[in-house]
């Protein structure tokens, strides 16, 4: 008998703790992933519903969406998001990556691209592509309000 050479088996206490910490530190593992995958979720939902209502053309129910502060007239918003607007005409769009606010901020802020096209223009379709937009949608993580990023 060698000196690494063993005749006895590990014992079932011990695989089966091996297997109870490996299944807790994969469930660990899983839960993290997910918390990362949807921690933005209902900001993305918000900027989603306000865009869905643009794209159809429904700059009221958008409006009500965007959730504005008083100083923010609906005259405003049209000139910012209307169908000659200054980021209009929407049509479709693609929503993009969101990141937490800097320390002191109380959002997140989500990327969308804009295309005044429908459906979404392929990445090959060069003429199409030129006029889609990037815009940041800053989300009140409270209360779902849009807005623009400071």
């Amino acid at each position: 008998m060698g000196l690494l050479d063993s005749d006895h088996s590990e014992e079932p206490r011990s695989k089966a703790r091996r297997y109870a910490v490996s299944g807790l530190v994969l469930a660990l593992l899983l839960a993290a992933a997910g918390w990362y995958t949807f921690r933005f979720h209902a900001e993305k939902k918000a900027v989603s519903l306000f865009f869905d209502a643009l794209a159809a053309g429904d700059t009221q129910r958008a409006y009500q969406v965007w959730k504005p502060q008083s100083s923010y007239s609906y005259q405003d918003f049209l000139e910012d998001w209307g169908p000659s607007g200054y980021y209009g005409p929407v049509k479709s769009y693609r929503v993009g990556a969101a990141q937490a606010a800097p320390r002191e901020g109380s959002g997140v802020i989500v990327v969308v691209e804009l295309s005044p096209y429908q459906p979404f223009p392929d990445d090959s379709d060069v003429a199409k592509s030129r006029r889609t937009r990037e815009v940041r949608i800053w989300v009140e993580t409270r209360d779902k309000s849009l807005g623009f990023p400071p």
